[in-house]
């Protein structure tokens, strides 16, 4: 059944949903998790296949079309492609995708297509082996390439997107290779500017290297072209000049995109946030097991999506990190 139009509090219409399906991960990226890890949900306390689904068709009802599976890291989740089959036939949902390390992708790749999963986005920081085990303390490089070409084996997962958190004093290395990478095959490198949800609570404003920068480095060895940006997109995307190739550029820090955000996430445990740095969330896990009708389930999450944040504070005096790190909210 179609439902009222999910609407907050300054008149932005939800249509994306982040789920995470797992706290857990098999890397510890410097700028998420501590190296000896975090303690994990327990199985019972993360949501069920089924309760996912049953959220997700209540969103769907109320408008939100776009679905991206997360974690954690969403591969390590046992049968996890049955999970993205479930989703992909929930009505009303037209954009299924998912972010992965894709240290796994190799094993699940054709898996994961077949489930109906249409977009993909994979996370590598550095292309040198030493370089990328120094930012997730993991050798795993190789396998994540592996992982990759398996994938782009499949027309129908393009457009790939190869993501790459941009850190100042690491990632200047990488920008050039970065920028051969994405002329030399068919991805979409984007870098995403570093933001304070680093478990180990490092994070500094000094420590952001801005999409600007990375932009203007590029620029003077292989020229740019700016595209138009999307509505409620999260990347300003560029093409080189020459039509080889394309670069995205997400700088939540350096140039917030709140006014348009369409977004609210759903933890791993059943949480409902409205905006990345939420200080507070919504329990919906508890309701959904208590018995809770869709009617008191779409209330519930109504009053909570009223109240979503203008913007994030960020760059402003008195910022508080959320407690939980990106992989417990999920990315």
């Amino acid at each position: 059944m179609a439902r009222a139009p999910l609407v907050d509090g300054h008149g932005r219409h939800i249509g994306d949903v982040r789920v995470s399906v797992t706290d857990r991960c098999n890397f510890r990226c410097q700028y998420c998790m501590p190296a000896e890890g975090l303690p994990w949900l327990e199985r019972d306390d993360v949501l069920r296949f089924e309760e996912i689904e049953r959220l997700t068709g209540l969103l769907a009802e109320m408008g939100v079309s776009a679905v991206r599976l997360t974690g954690g890291e969403p591969l390590v989740r046992r049968e996890f492609p049955r999970l993205a089959a479930m989703l992909a036939a929930v009505a009303g949902l037209d954009d299924l995708s998912i972010t992965t390390n894709g240290f796994l992708l190799e094993r699940d790749a054709a898996a994961l297509v077949e489930a109906g999963i249409g977009r993909f986005n994979v996370s590598i920081d550095s292309l040198q082996r030493d370089r990328f085990y120094e930012m997730t303390r993991r050798d795993a490089l190789p396998q994540v390439l592996r992982g990759l070409a398996a994938l782009a084996a499949f027309p129908q997962a393009h457009p790939i997107k190869v993501n790459a958190v941009a850190i100042r004093g690491f990632t200047e290395e990488e920008t050039l290779p970065f920028a051969r990478f994405a002329r030399e095959h068919p991805y979409e490198v984007r870098f995403i500017e570093f933001m304070p949800l680093d478990a180990d609570r490092s994070w500094d404003h000094a420590k952001v290297l801005t999409g600007d920068e990375i932009r203007a480095a590029v620029h003077a060895v292989y020229p740019l072209e700016a595209q138009p940006r999307e509505p409620n997109a999260t990347a300003r995307v560029f093409r080189f000049a020459d039509g080889q190739g394309r670069l995205g550029f997400i700088n939540p820090v350096s140039e917030p995109f709140c006014a348009d955000c369409d977004r609210i996430r759903l933890t791993a445990d059943g949480k409902l946030r409205t905006c990345l740095f939420s200080l507070n969330e919504t329990d919906l896990r508890a309701p959904l097991r208590d018995g809770a009708t869709d009617d008191d389930l779409e209330q519930i999450i109504r009053d909570a999506v009223w109240r979503k944040e203008l913007k994030h504070h960020v760059n402003e005096p008195g910022f508080i990190q959320p407690a939980r790190s990106m992989s417990a909210i999920g990315g």
